[in-house]
């Protein structure tokens, strides 16, 4: 019963104490039917947050917010699945699968990690991501994906 109330009281107090906090947050985040809900977790970011990701770059809690709002408004389908976390110290590094389905073309696949800050009360103060976001979509399009991978090997490989 101890376990159960130390839990109830970290996710309540919008602060991320263990890893299994945040694992908790992340999962009810992005499998709730199909589409994102960042209502739960965004106490946990601080209101100067930073992010970025390979599309863009963001400052403060209502532009990471509106990004939010985008990508549910363009993804038919969203979800994620954390394949390894760990947290050291304030960083936690999680690498994930990202099931995408935008409107009008088939699921894709986007493997990245993100690397999450935290403060001194342990909330997120920055999230960086990194993934291959043309590469991995283009992989699902027939004969282009193999085209373009061709082009990337024979160009920078």
């Amino acid at each position: 019963m101890e376990n159960t109330n130390a839990k109830d009281n970290a996710l309540s107090g919008g602060r991320i104490i263990t890893l299994e906090t945040l694992l908790e947050l992340w999962s009810r985040t992005y499998n709730t039917e199909g589409k994102p809900d960042w209502s739960h977790i965004l106490p946990y970011y601080t209101d100067d947050v930073y992010f970025r990701d390979t599309v863009q770059e963001l400052r403060g809690m209502e532009e990471f917010k509106a990004m939010t709002e985008r990508l549910t408004k363009r993804s038919q389908e969203l979800s994620m699945r954390i394949v390894n976390a760990v947290l050291s110290d304030k960083t936690v590094f999680m690498e994930w699968e990202m099931t995408i389905k935008f409107k009008k073309n088939p699921s894709s696949i986007l493997y990245g990690t993100s690397r999450l800050t935290l403060n001194d009360e342990g909330r997120i103060t920055s999230q960086r991501d990194y993934y291959d976001l043309w590469g991995d979509i283009f992989d699902n399009i027939p004969r282009f994906g193999k085209a373009y991978r061709r082009f990337m090997k024979k160009r920078f490989g």
